[in-house]
């Protein structure tokens, strides 16, 4: 959804590997918010605002009242429009980082400020450099799926039917957004030095439509919205625009479009940018290729052992997952048998003392078609974190995979739905990976410079990767050799997504290598090679450079505090700090944790 949208949109709204939506955990009561914590969000507020004027469907989700009816503003000149908005609220942000005297607060300020220039950054490059194209079926359904869950509040849910009109343009004084997607393309298309949207995006958005508008029909039937005054001829307005906006597509934006996935080397760098990476791609490709040959060693050396276990006669490590992978789980015992890893986990997490795990349980649950489109990796769909009534993340398990560029089904993953897989998916997306961090920003407090706007996935992944290494050794061993298959694909696509977007390797050999030597399936193959040039260019990066940017700094803690280093202590601090980027993680670490250890 970057193209059209505000800015601020993208940072707010990022994949997480899936992705998934964060927010500011204000769900204490004031009486319980440090004082610190309050005066930074009323600083932060100054950008909220812009986010919520321009992106209001986040502000919704994120918990934010009085938003649910509203739709994303595309019309004439709206990124010139947020980029001045943003502008005015840095430099006031600049004016009160000069007469603020806590540094902490200061701190805070100075995330806000780095946010609000980095999105005018890249919204001018943007701007100068690209066509947009707007997916209308996904926004619409992302916008209409935040308000229809189990989860929402029931008296929210009617909004949804608000919020489509406003989409359908059938509320007085608004335009349909296929229209104003459909002029805002047209008006950068004008320019021939602006590259148009890659090919195989627009074939897969041409693709998922059916996907999109057959679920928002069943949604409206479960909660009872399709008996509404005006959700007929909602529904009905939406169904036809989407059809004559994927004519549209046909005519006029499939000519447009690009066959080379490649970005300009500028705004690839900007990509790696805004995922936290602060190191050339360059060097992060050589750790990373290191990483891989000594992972695959690892792999060959546990693989004999599972085999031997597992009655197998092949001890190659790829033989031995081909063969675990066959062994998959009917579709109607996949989320009770997760569950039962979650407990199993969760009793390893108190046992070893590894984090302080909450008391409220976790949720996972299989996606629909409609999600699998809108995002088919295994992904944490966090819970509002502004105003939290008591919503859970959820771990959400996909079953499918999108058509193929050309409209034609594909085979589903066999990667998540076997037994072995189970252990470092929950421990990745669940816990203590994603789920608890938002659980911790829910339940602890973290201030809004921390958790929205400071938001980096080198953070979110490196969390969720180095979560994954905490529980590997407690895990039965065909466990680990997934978690071993796990961190060999991390590590492969830090050296992948950059090589492809650089032109150093073609998709071909990229294929080979996910689907031969790490071992995935040719769905979650084409999923990867689809997120590294053209879903999200650069963002897979993250998770291996995360990992290591944590490890690093667990190792030197470990050195420096010898018997006194509290691991628990340690990884309850972690994530307390919201999602800080590296450097300044280590810092507060140096600053704060190990005075505090050592004072014991």
């Amino acid at each position: 959804m970057r193209d059209f949208l505000p800015h601020l949109l993208r940072l707010a709204r990022p994949m997480l590997g899936g992705a998934f939506l964060l927010g500011a955990a204000l769900s204490a009561t004031a009486a319980d918010t440090p004082a610190w914590i309050a005066r930074s969000n009323e600083h932060a507020q100054l950008l909220l605002d812009v986010l919520a004027k321009y992106s209001p469907e986040f502000a919704s989700s994120t918990g934010i009242p009085g938003y649910d009816d509203k739709v994303v503003d595309l019309s004439p000149g709206v990124n010139a429009r947020s980029r001045a908005a943003t502008l005015v609220a840095r430099d006031e942000l600049a004016r009160r980082r000069l007469a603020e005297p806590d540094p902490l607060v200061r701190q805070d300020i100075e995330i806000l400020i780095r946010a609000a220039t980095e999105n005018i950054e890249t919204s001018l490059l943007t701007e100068r450099l690209l066509v947009p194209f707007t997916d209308a079926g996904q926004l619409i359904f992302s916008g209409e799926f935040d308000l229809l869950q189990d989860q929402v509040d029931v008296a929210r849910r009617p909004a949804a039917l608000a919020r489509l009109k406003r989409y359908t343009g059938l509320e007085p004084g608004t335009t349909p957004v296929t229209e104003l997607a459909k002029a805002r393309f047209a008006e950068a298309a004008a320019d021939p030095a602006k590259l148009g949207p890659f090919k195989d995006r627009i074939t897969q958005s041409l693709a998922n439509t059916a996907r999109y508008t057959t679920s928002i029909r069943s949604l409206y039937k479960k909660y009872g919205l399709d008996q509404l005054e005006g959700a007929p001829a909602a529904l009905e307005a939406f169904d036809q625009q989407l059809a004559g906006y994927n004519e549209w597509i046909k005519t006029t934006v499939l000519p447009r479009t690009r066959t080379d996935y490649r970005l300009p080397a500028e705004l690839y760098a900007d990509n790696l940018k805004q995922v936290g990476l602060d190191i050339p791609p360059q060097e992060l490709m050589a750790k990373a290729q290191v990483a891989y040959a000594e992972i695959r060693n690892e792999m060959q050396a546990i693989a004999p052992l599972v085999a031997r276990e597992h009655g197998l006669a092949d001890p190659d490590y790829r033989a031995v997952i081909r063969e675990l992978k066959k062994a998959q789980l009917p579709k109607n015992q996949v989320e009770s048998y997760y569950a039962g890893v979650i407990r199993q986990i969760e009793d390893i997490i108190r046992r070893e003392h590894i984090v302080t795990l909450p008391e409220r349980a976790m949720i996972m649950r299989l996606a629909s078609e409609a999600e699998n489109a809108r995002q088919p990796a295994p992904h944490m769909q966090p819970p509002p974190l502004i105003n939290n009534k008591g919503e859970r993340g959820q771990f959400i398990l996909t079953t499918g995979n999108p058509p193929a560029a050309g409209g034609a089904p594909t085979q589903g993953y066999d990667d998540f739905t076997h037994k072995s897989a189970t252990w470092t998916l929950t421990a990745h997306e669940g816990r203590p990976g994603h789920e608890l961090q938002y659980s911790a920003m829910v339940e602890r407090g973290v201030s809004l410079a921390r958790s929205l706007f400071a938001f980096n996935s080198v953070n979110v992944e490196g969390w969720a990767l180095y979560a994954e290494a905490e529980l590997k050794p407690y895990e039965p061993l065909d466990g680990q050799l997934f978690a071993l298959q796990a961190r060999l694909l991390r590590a492969a696509r830090a050296f992948l997504d950059p090589m492809l977007n650089l032109g150093l390797i073609t998709r071909e050999r990229a294929h080979d290598i996910l689907t031969q030597e790490v071992g995935l399936s040719e769905a979650m193959t084409r999923q990867e090679i689809d997120r590294y040039t053209f879903r999200s260019p650069g963002q897979a990066t993250a998770y291996f450079y995360g990992y290591i940017r944590l490890m690093e700094l667990r190792a030197a803690t470990e050195v420096t505090l010898g018997p006194r280093f509290n691991r628990q202590a340690f990884n309850d601090f972690i994530i307390s700090q919201g999602l800080l980027p590296p450097e300044l993680l280590a810092k507060v670490v140096r600053e704060q944790f190990i005075p505090a250890q050592n004072a014991k």
